[in-house]
């Protein structure tokens, strides 16, 4: 099953082209319904096209899809407000979540400690929140477009995290058309949302840029890198570091 809305002309139709709020909506019920039923739900992203889910029985069949290491936990879709609330971090560490997605409008990952018994973890199946953290933290996405901000409305309103990963083959770099992601990750998801090509698309095949704020360090260099560590440079007075394992 699919959703989405068709382009206009001969243009290729993105991410970032507004979506009708009707569509979007049920769009978001749709990806909402299926993963809450245990089910998987791939949707298109600024950063790229990712693959999500909510319970074990989803989580599990995202990583044989793509053939993933449990090394390696799911991030969590959300905004500042829900980081604010969950992650454990200093105020000055908060307020720079806050301009980056307020003023510079920026997408990026926020790993930090976490709150796990905020009440929107209280349903959460042990397994889930197992794979989905890591060391005592918490990956959220923050920032990634239409379709992820609703998610991570939704997510609120419904009462229970999304979490999920790029959708394509493990270490086959990010997908950026629906049509682009590997036939087995396709076949995992029971629905599927295709808005078009992702705006960051890039040669690359990079998805989210992941910053640990716990030390600047970068997990993975991502989408809009360059100027994320120079606003952090000229905003905060403070270097994002890339360690050889990141280089890696």
């Amino acid at each position: 099953m699919s959703g989405g809305q068709e382009a206009s002309g001969d243009a290729e139709r993105t991410t970032a082209d507004p979506v009708d709020a009707g569509t979007l909506k049920a769009d978001l019920d749709r990806v909402l319904d299926t993963i809450a039923a245990g089910g998987v739900a791939i949707v298109g992203l600024d950063v790229a096209y990712a693959v999500v889910a909510a319970r074990e029985s989803g989580i599990r069949r995202i990583f044989a899809a793509k053939q993933r290491s449990w090394e390696k936990p799911s991030g969590m879709f959300a905004d500042a407000g829900l980081s604010r609330e969950i992650h454990i971090m200093d105020d000055d560490r908060h307020a720079m979540v806050d301009t980056l997605v307020g003023e510079v409008g920026l997408p990026f990952s926020v790993v930090a400690p976490f709150r796990a018994d905020h009440p929107l973890f209280a349903g959460v199946e042990p397994f889930v929140l197992g794979s989905s953290s890591k060391a005592g933290t918490l990956d959220m996405l923050i920032n990634a477009g239409q379709m992820h901000d609703a998610i991570a409305r939704g997510s609120r309103e419904r009462g229970f995290p999304v979490f999920g990963s790029s959708a394509n083959t493990s270490l086959a770099g990010s997908k950026y058309r629906y049509d682009d992601i590997e036939p087995a990750v396709r076949e995992a998801a029971d629905f599927h949302v295709d808005h078009g090509r992702s705006r960051y698309a890039n040669a690359q095949g990079r998805s989210s840029t992941i910053i640990d704020f716990r030390d600047f360090t970068v997990i993975r260099v991502g989408v809009c890198f360059d100027r994320l560590a120079a606003e952090f440079a000229q905003r905060f007075d403070t270097e994002l570091t890339i360690t050889e394992r990141t280089a890696r």
